[in-house]
């Protein structure tokens, strides 16, 4: 990992206007450090997000109508549920194992932010669900939903009963049921304006293909010991910005398996982190006997309010970790606010609360 240093001097500037009193940017030697809002709106989506959809070619108001829609719905058109409407899939989830299936093209929306509505919400509260809207082909929009799983909790115990000293293992850990939120396989899901919280698992799972974008997203609460991601990537590639994240294991992560990458800017860490908080795991997660930390990962423009670490690439990337023009507000050193090996590159970044120099 390697790191420069420049002297420097700044100037605060105010941050996202969905939270006025903090900063999440500093301006130094006119160069942005940190998460700055874009002219689409605020970071995190909400009041003042500009791509926000009004109405739809099917409108759904409860679960069975909403179905009906999708499976109606061609590429193009536009499935809309108005206001702050509650569709509850909880019982067919625990019996059918339901998930909603978004058809290639298709673009599943709510009005998150539109003259103060949170949004239309959709929930479940069993602990097995294992997707809860899924993209059925490439080119699918989730945007001006609340989507709340069944597990904001941490469960310690339980993780320390697997694998504590003489624990009873990944088996009975495994007994425990997981959660996933918005889940694809197919290239160019684009997720946008969302409240996304409480799944075991991931909150969006990213399975396969490249060219995903989700951004202006408040992700949190996906803290279950052991998993607990905002954002989870397998063989995926893609953009992540201009969200708010909290309460997460990881806010982040990679299995590193060739092929996962990500560029993560211009989101923002609230400050409460289970462990650290952008992650990319290595080959002695996997156990594949290599060293592959993903394949290629740029993490620029971020402000990171929580103590736990910021970032850990665990292995090496195949091309390279490019970490730059961050704001870490509660550490000191380069060292403390990133952990990684060769083929990291970590420079022009921001330290501490009044940072007086970039690293």
């Amino acid at each position: 990992m390697r790191s420069r240093t420049l002297s420097l001097v700044l100037s605060f500037v105010l941050g996202s206007s969905a939270f006025p009193q903090e900063r999440t940017w500093v301006e130094i030697r006119g160069t942005v450090h940190g998460a700055k809002p874009d002219a689409r709106g605020p970071i995190g989506g909400g009041k003042g997000y500009k791509a926000i959809v009004k109405s739809g070619n099917h409108t759904a108001t409860d679960l069975d109508s909403l179905i009906e829609a999708l499976s109606r719905a061609k590429a193009g058109e536009v499935v809309f549920i108005p206001g702050e409407t509650e569709i509850d899939l909880t019982a067919r989830v625990y019996i059918e194992k339901l998930a909603l299936v978004v058809p290639a093209g298709v673009t599943l929306a709510g009005e998150r932010g539109r003259d103060g509505t949170q949004g239309a919400i959709l929930t479940s509260d069993s602990l097995d669900t294992p997707c809860m809207i899924r993209a059925g082909g490439p080119g699918v929009r989730i945007t001006g939903l609340r989507v709340r799983g069944p597990n904001p909790k941490r469960y310690l115990e339980h993780h320390n009963r697997a694998f504590g000293t003489g624990g009873a293992g990944r088996d009975y850990y495994n007994k425990f049921p997981r959660s996933d939120g918005i889940v694809s396989d197919q290239p160019e899901l684009e997720v946008d304006n969302c409240e996304i919280s409480a799944f075991g698992h991931a909150g969006i799972l990213l399975l396969a293909g490249t060219g995903h974008r989700v951004h202006h997203n408040s992700i949190h609460h996906c803290q279950y010991q052991g998993l607990g991601y905002g954002v989870c990537h397998d063989a995926a590639a893609s953009l992540i910005e201009n969200n708010l994240f909290d309460s997460n294991r990881h806010s982040i992560a990679g299995t590193g398996r060739p092929g996962c990458s990500y560029v993560a800017k211009n989101n923002v860490e609230l400050g409460v982190s289970l462990a650290h908080c952008f992650d990319m795991h290595g080959g002695a997660d996997r156990g594949d006997g290599t060293e592959i930390a993903g394949t290629a990962i740029e993490i620029s423009n971020n402000t990171f309010r929580a103590p736990e670490t910021p970032i850990v690439i665990r292995g090496v990337p195949q091309e390279k970790c490019d970490v730059h023009h961050n704001w870490f507000v509660q550490h000191a050193e380069p060292g403390q606010a990133v952990t990684a090996g060769a083929k990291t590159d970590v420079h022009d970044n921001a330290y501490g609360p009044r940072p007086t120099a970039s690293r």
